[in-house]
This record gives structure tokens, C-alpha cells and sequence, in this order.
């Protein structure tokens, strides 16, 4: 029994222990499992510490990004808006008053009051729309107010062209002395001033100026003015700004003031009529009115710029406004610049076609719109007027420029003719640097003014042409040209404009050049209508022409009259239209230059070399293969031997008619050479009179030259005889033209020669040899008296018979007659002559008739008579050297 108590005691002591070591155990595993569940915690609150802290670095770093951004976004924003106001506001529109200059500019643009005052670096400018966009009203502190207004003046005159702004001034309150820094304008007529009281019919005539525009300008065709400019190029009126400075009390305006103004407000930028309003209230503004309110200080709230505070700028300097002004009065005093050639051409040359007329625009009228100017049966022919420096010859080249594009040259000829000098029209020819001519062109006349023969030519020639038509027309039983053209589509029958500039050169004077001439001109006006032949006459001065205004019935042809600035005479005397034309201006008058029909056009630069280059070549490359170049007489130039068309025809042939002497160029639309023909007949001998050495060479030369053309060598006998050293050089210079076997002959051998030939002229003329031509230099020099002059006589009287020439150079009138045997004797032995520095009453014996012929000496100009074809002496050119 006590074992087993023992036992027990043992067993349950081994349990007590078995159990205290198990839960020794479980306590050490729960407090291992309590110290690693603190580890964790510790972790985590640890790791959840690190987080916070991350997350906070996180959300500075983006706050810091998102700071960043903000400013470089408002940084942009800055230069942008920046940007904007300097694209808006360019140029004068924007730039600061210290560096402030003109800059006119295509398109009205925003004008510059100040700057926005931003929360951030950067200037932006506060800009007000004007001009083409609506109207401002000033609002405020005084003196802040007038210095926004001169500003505001200031930029617009500067970002358009002179007189493209026109101002307006109302002021009562200070009778004009708030604008007086623009004073100068007024003199130019871009600034003017209505009085006290007359602010209603300034007003009104506002309102009746945009009636006008709305109804003739834009014409239902474009919504304003500003749209018409972009779509055409080109503004045809100028901004009307009106400057109204009341005295701060609206109700001052009537009832009637009141409604105008609204009116305007509404309907006037539309229009290019634009208000600035200081001192005259509006209770409500509408759409398109800008607002300044301005605060001592230059603060100032502007209506367009919302609630962003504005610091005005300061007012411009009252000298940069005068002298601005004075230089802007001074460019519109000067005329506006041209227009280009180009606003004449058409879309597509040569399209037109002048059966019925000739119609091409001449310029831009006062609207913009081209005005035509039309050759026909009504109106006929032109006359055009203007003093020196108007643009007499620009408004020409424009004319020939815009009828030439419209019309081929089978449609139009011209003939061009300048009685002035220099080389105006040269320029349709060709020439050694530009060898295109225009292709219409057929005469060019340059530096006439001495050479009154060649006007005369000209209208010889258009009277022959006006024969041939009135020819033509009676054959084909018609009575003008577009029915001849119909009648004769085959036919060559352009319409022809000849256009003589200072043509009252040709009429001077009281000579039967002059007569000849006027009538000439009176035949051409009355019956060329009809056959396609219009003059147009433009002069310097046409109040001097006695001989064409003398003439009514000559001077009511002249329907078309075109009157260029300070023109006299030229319009109807009750028309003072063209007193008050601006620089490149004209007045068309297509009615006698009576004043219900003038229309103002603004003339383009026709005559900028360049433009007219472009389009002459255009025009030439496009000539038919078989047109040539027009005759060219240039009035300064010699004409060569080697140029002359009857020249280049001469050939050798001895069994042909009777041989030829060329001496010059006649003064003709051909060129013709002027000649004597040599037959065997008494007389056919050739007289060169006169002390010119140079010019009598020049003339015996021709004569050697073309007559030893004609024969092939032997056929002919050349003989010369030089007696003046003076000419010796001109002789050598003529061997090589002349056969090998001619006999050269000197003082001392003269009378060898005389001998032979009169020897020769007392045989039997059936028997006559080979033809012999004595070319004589200085025959009163010949040497042996009495006797030399006996075989002369004999040579000059028997010689042309025998075929015995004499083409002889004396050197004075009366040694001619010593030769031919004193006062008493006869002239008949010189059938024909050529007069250099003789007058014309030492001629008298040589001329048919009692009198003499009118001739007064010209360098290197001759008189040439041939007593077997004239009537009467004509002026020629002697051919110069080689």
C-alpha cells in the first residue's frame, strides 16, 4: 500500500513535473511568439513611418512641379499675349513714343493706349481697335484723356499712307487747341475744323458720307470697306476720323445731334468713318465702341480688356507730333505714289478686237474702279494738256501699255512722234542694249523739235492713208471701218492712233510748213473717225497754239480732253477741275471739257523701265514672224549710206535706166533716200553750195558711192578733183568705193582734167562714150580764172548730153553764178542743187518762180531742189560717215 502511495506521489510528482516543464514550454513559446508579434509591429509601424515620410517628400515634390508649371504656363501666356499685342499693334500701332516712327502699313491695324498690368514679368499692351473696327470713347481725367487722344492720332496717321487718314476736329471748348500739335496737317487738307455750333452739320455730313459709300462704294457687293481693300488690293477712300471735344455734358446734343451720332456709331466704321469721343457722352456704347476710363495716375479700365487694370502710356512728345505732322502735310502736298502698270493689263493680252473702238482703262478712279477710255467715232481724237513735271508722258506710256495688251497688231498701229527733246518714246524701238520693240508700233519720232519736216511727213502719210481707206470703203459701198472690216475680213485695217507730243512745235509760226500742217490736221479730225485714224495731241501748254485754236472747227474734233494738274485752256473755261489734281492725276473728259463730265483717275508708273521691259517683251515675243521693227528718226543721229534701203537696192547695170544720185535722207515716215537722176538731158548736173566742209563731203561722197554702185568696172568713168586740203581727208576716204582706173586730181592737175571734158562735151552727142563723172571739191578754188571757168561753162551746158556729169561743190551762192557767167547769165545748167549754210534768199536764181525758197540753215541739214520733179525745195539728211 505505501508502495503504491509512493508510487503515486512519484507518478504524480513526474506529472506535476511532466505538466510544469510543458508549460514552461508553452509560456516560453507564447513569450517568443509575444517578442516576435512585437518585432512586427515595430516593423510595420516602422515601415508605415517610412511611408508617411515618403509620402509627404512625394506630394512636396509634385506641389513644387505643379508650382513650376503654373509659372512656366503663366510665362508663356506672358509671351504670347505679349506676341499677340506686338503682331496686333505693329510698327507705329505699337512701338514706344522714344523710338516712335512712321510705319505705314497694308491693313489698319490695333493701336497702343498702354499695358495690362499682370501678375507676372512681361509687358503686354492694352490695344484699342479703330480704324476699320469701330470707334473709342475717352472717359475721365483731363489731362489723361487728351494725352490717350494725341496718342491714339498719332499711331493711326503713322500705320497708313499720307492722307489715307483724314481728321475731323471739333473742339468748342478750346476752339480747336487740343489738337493744335496737328495743325500742320491742316494746310494739307488732312486735318480740317468745324466751329462752335457746327457740330450738327458735321454730323450730318458723316451720316450722308456713309449713305454715299454704302450705296456707290460698297454697292451691296462687300460688307465694308476694309473687306473690299483685302479682296482688291486697294482702298478707294481714305478713313474719315472725326475728333469730337465736348465739354463733359451730353445733354448738350440735340435730339436730332443724338440720332446722327447713334446712326454713326452703328453704321460708320463699316464705312472707314470712325469717332473719338472725349467730353460728349454715350449712356450706352454699342458693339464696337471701346471704352477708356482714365484716373489721375494714367490708371485706367479699358472695356475690351475686362477687368485687368491698365497703366496708360504717356502722351506723345509735342515735337514728334509737329514735325510728324509737317512731313505727313508735306508727302500729300506731294500726290500720292502711283499704282503699278499692271492694274492697266487684262487677264489675257490681245483678246480685243477695234472694229467698233479702241477701249482701255487708264487708271483707278476715286472708288477704285477703272476708268475706260474709248477711241471711236465719239470721241474721236484726244487732246492732252499739262505743265512740265504732271506726268504728260507717264499717262501716254499707260495709255499705249493698256491699249496695247487689249489689241493685237493687226488691230492697232501706232505712230509716235516727240517734238521735245530727248528720246520719250525711243524706248518703243529697238535699240543697241534692248533690241524688242513693241509690235504695234510702226514710226518713232525722237528730238524733232528742229525737224518741224517730219511732222509734216507724218501727216502726209496718215492723209494717204486716209485716201487708200476712203478707197476701199467707196468700193466696197461702205461708209467705216467696222463695216469696211466686215465687207473685207482679208483686209488690212487696223485702227491707227497717232500720238504727237508738244505738237504745237509743228504749228508754230506763220510759214506754209504751219498752213500745211493745219490743214492736214483739220482733213485728218473731221474725216478720220470714220476710217479708224485718231491723233491724239499732247502739249505743255496748248493755251499758246494760235494756229490750232484759231481753228474751231479743228478744236471740236479734239472731244476727248485729259487734263493733268495745273492744265490751262485745256477743259472748258467754267471747269476748274484739274487746278485742284494731285500728283499723278488727271481729269478724262470725254465732252468738250464741259464740268458735268470729268472723271478723276489716278494715272499708274507706266514709265518704271523695268515694268515696261516685262511687258514689251511679252508682247514682242508673241509678233507675227512677218511684222518688222518700226522706223526709228531720231532727230540727233546722222544716218549712215550703209543703212539706206535705196542703197542696199543698188546693182550694177550698165544697160538699165539712167543712173541714180543719192545725197541724204528725205525727212519721211519712209526713210526714203533723196535723189537726181542723171538722164542725158540739159541741166543734169548737181550743185552742193555752202561752206560746211564736212557736210558738202558727206554729200559728194554719197553721190560717188551710189553711182559707182550701179556700174560694173569700166562701165562707168570717175574723175575727182580735190582743190581744198580741207576736204583731202574725205577724198582718200572714198578710193576704196570707187573704181580702180578713177582719176584722182589736184590743183595743179585740175585743168588737164577741164580740158579733156569739155573737149569731150563739144562732140557729137550721138557719139557719146561710156558716162563720165567729175566729182569737183571746191570749185571756185580751181585755179586758172577766165579760162577755167569757160571750160566749166562748156562742161555743165554740153556735158549732160554726152553723158558728162558734174557734181560740184562751191562754196557760196554767188561763186556758183561767178561760174555760170556773172548776174545776167543763165542757171539752167544746174538742173539740180543741194544748199548747206546758204540762206534761202541767196537761192532766189536757182528757184522757179520770183521768189525764193524759205530756208534757214540747221546743222547737218540741207535744202535739195531738182528742177525736173519739185515743186518746191525739200529738207534732207546728209549720210554721215560710214
Amino acid at each position: 500500500m505505501p508502495e503504491s502511495t509512493t508510487q503515486q506521489v512519484l507518478d504524480v510528482r513526474a506529472g506535476l513535473a511532466h505538466a510544469l516543464g510543458a508549460a514552461q514550454s508553452a509560456v516560453d513559446a507564447a513569450r517568443h511568439r509575444h517578442l516576435a508579434a512585437v518585432e512586427r509591429r515595430n516593423r510595420v509601424a516602422a515601415a508605415a513611418e517610412a511611408q508617411k515620410i515618403r509620402l509627404a517628400v512625394e506630394r512636396d515634390t509634385r506641389l513644387r512641379d505643379i508650382d513650376h508649371q503654373h509659372h512656366d504656363d503663366l510665362a508663356a501666356l506672358a509671351g504670347a499675349a505679349a506676341d499677340a499685342g506686338r503682331r496686333g499693334a505693329p510698327g507705329a500701332a505699337g512701338t514706344p513714343w522714344a523710338s516712335w516712327a512712321p510705319t505705314p502699313a497694308v491693313g489698319a491695324s490695333e493701336l497702343r493706349v498702354g499695358r495690362l498690368l499682370l501678375p507676372y514679368e512681361g509687358e503686354v499692351p492694352a490695344l484699342v481697335p479703330l480704324l476699320d473696327r469701330g470707334h473709342v470713347v475717352v472717359r475721365g481725367d483731363a489731362a489723361a484723356s487728351d494725352e490717350v487722344v494725341a496718342g491714339l492720332l498719332l499711331r493711326a496717321l503713322g500705320t497708313t499712307g499720307p492722307g489715307t487718314v483724314r481728321l475731323t476736329g471739333y473742339d468748342p471748348e478750346q476752339l480747336g487747341g487740343g489738337l493744335a500739335g496737328f495743325a500742320g496737317l491742316a494746310a494739307a487738307g488732312v486735318l480740317t475744323f468745324a466751329g462752335p455750333g457746327a457740330l450738327g452739320a458735321l454730323l450730318d455730313e458723316l451720316v450722308d458720307h456713309v449713305r454715299r459709300i454704302n450705296e456707290t462704294v460698297l454697292a451691296g457687293e462687300h460688307p465694308s470697306l476694309g473687306a473690299l481693300a483685302a479682296a482688291t488690293g486697294r482702298r478707294p477712300e481714305p478713313w474719315r476720323v472725326a475728333v469730337l471735344l465736348g465739354g463733359g455734358r451730353g445733354d448738350e446734343l440735340s435730339r436730332k445731334e443724338r440720332g446722327q451720332l447713334d446712326r454713326l456709331l452703328r453704321t460708320g466704321a463699316a464705312c472707314g468713318v470712325h469717332l473719338v469721343l472725349r467730353g460728349i457722352g454715350v449712356d450706352e456704347p454699342p458693339a464696337g465702341v471701346e471704352v477708356i476710363d482714365a484716373a489721375r495716375g494714367r490708371a485706367a479700365r479699358l472695356s475690351g480688356c475686362g477687368e485687368l487694370p491698365v497703366r496708360l502710356d504717356e502722351g506723345p512728345p509735342a515735337a514728334l507730333v509737329t514735325a510728324t505732322s509737317r512731313r505727313i502735310a508735306e508727302q500729300v502736298a506731294a500726290g500720292p505714289r502711283p499704282v503699278a502698270l499692271d492694274t492697266l493689263l487684262p487677264d489675257q493680252d490681245w483678246r480685243e478686237h477695234s472694229a467698233t473702238g479702241l477701249s482701255a482703262p487708264l487708271g483707278d478712279g476715286p472708288h477704285g474702279n477703272p476708268v475706260i477710255v474709248t477711241l471711236s467715232d465719239y470721241p474721236p481724237h484726244a487732246l492732252i494738256a499739262g505743265p512740265s513735271g504732271t506726268g504728260k508722258t507717264n499717262l501716254i506710256y499707260a495709255w499705249i501699255g493698256a491699249l496695247a495688251a487689249r489689241y493685237s497688231p493687226a488691230e492697232l498701229a501706232f505712230y509716235l512722234l516727240d517734238f521735245k527733246e530727248g528720246v520719250s518714246f525711243a524706248r518703243f524701238a529697238p535699240g543697241r542694249r534692248d533690241p524688242s520693240w513693241l509690235p504695234h508700233v510702226r514710226l518713232v519720232g525722237v528730238n524733232v523739235n528742229t525737224d518741224r519736216e517730219f511732222g509734216l511727213a507724218l501727216l502726209r502719210f496718215l492723209g494717204a492713208e486716209l485716201r487708200r481707206r476712203a478707197d476701199a470703203a467707196k468700193r466696197h459701198e461702205v461708209t467705216n471701218l467696222a463695216e469696211l472690216r466686215a465687207e473685207d475680213p482679208d483686209g488690212h485695217w487696223p485702227r491707227i492712233v497717232a500720238v504727237v507730243d508738244e505738237f504745237q512745235v509743228l504749228l508754230a509760226g506763220r510759214d506754209a510748213l504751219a498752213a500745211e500742217a493745219v490743214d492736214l490736221l483739220e482733213d485728218l479730225a473731221r474725216r478720220g473717225r470714220s476710217q479708224g485714224i485718231h491723233l491724239i495731241l499732247a502739249s505743255q501748254d496748248v493755251s499758246g497754239i494760235e494756229a490750232l485754236w484759231g481753228r474751231p472747227a479743228l478744236v471740236a474734233q479734239f472731244s476727248l480732253r485729259i487734263a493733268l494738274p495745273r492744265a490751262r485752256r485745256i477743259l472748258a473755261e467754267t471747269n476748274p477741275a484739274a487746278d485742284a489734281l494731285p500728283r499723278f492725276h488727271a481729269v478724262v473728259n470725254a465732252d468738250s471739257g464741259a464740268l458735268e463730265a470729268n472723271r478723276v483717275v489716278r494715272v499708274p508708273a507706266a514709265g518704271d523701265r523695268d515694268q515696261w521691259s516685262a511687258l514689251q517683251h511679252r508682247l514682242w515675243r508673241r509678233r507675227p514672224p512677218e511684222l518688222s521693227a518700226p522706223r526709228l528718226f531720231d532727230g540727233d543721229v546722222v544716218p549712215r549710206l550703209a543703212d539706206s534701203p535705196d542703197f542696199a537696192r543698188l546693182a550694177p547695170d550698165p544697160a538699165g535706166p539712167a543712173p541714180v544720185v543719192l545725197l541724204g535722207e528725205t525727212i519721211d515716215v519712209a526713210a526714203h533716200s533723196a535723189r537726181t537722176v542723171l538722164r542725158r538731158a540739159p541741166g543734169r548736173n548737181l550743185a552742193v553750195l555752202g561752206t560746211r566742209v564736212d557736210e558738202a563731203c558727206a554729200v559728194l561722197g554719197t553721190a560717188a558711192r551710189a553711182l559707182a554702185a550701179q556700174y560694173p568696172p569700166g562701165a562707168a568713168r570717175f574723175s575727182v578733183a580735190c582743190l581744198d586740203s580741207d576736204a583731202a581727208a574725205a577724198v582718200d576716204a572714198l578710193r576704196p568705193h570707187l573704181p580702180e582706173d578713177t582719176g584722182w586730181y589736184g590743183p595743179d592737175s585740175v585743168g588737164w582734167l577741164l580740158d579733156d571734158a569739155a573737149e569731150a562735151a563739144d562732140a557729137d552727142a550721138t557719139a557719146a562714150g561710156r558716162p563720165h563723172f567729175l566729182f569737183l571739191y571746191a570749185v571756185d578754188a580751181a585755179p586758172g580764172g577766165v579760162r577755167t571757168a569757160e571750160l566749166l561753162r562748156r562742161i555743165l551746158r554740153q556735158g549732160p548730153e554726152r553723158r558728162i556729169h558734174v557734181l560740184g561743190w562751191w562754196r557760196g551762192a554767188a561763186m556758183l553764178r561767178e561760174t555760170l557767167g556773172g548776174q545776167g547769165s543763165r542757171t539752167d545748167a544746174i538742173g539740180a542743187w543741194v544748199a548747206l549754210d546758204v540762206h534761202g534768199s541767196e537761192l532766189a536764181p536757182y528757184y522757179p518762180g520770183a521768189g525764193a525758197p524759205v530756208w534757214y540753215p540747221r546743222p547737218w541739214r540741207a535744202l535739195h531742189f531738182d528742177r525736173s520733179v519739185h515743186r518746191g525745195a525739200e529738207v534732207i539728211i546728209p549720210y554721215g560717215a560710214p
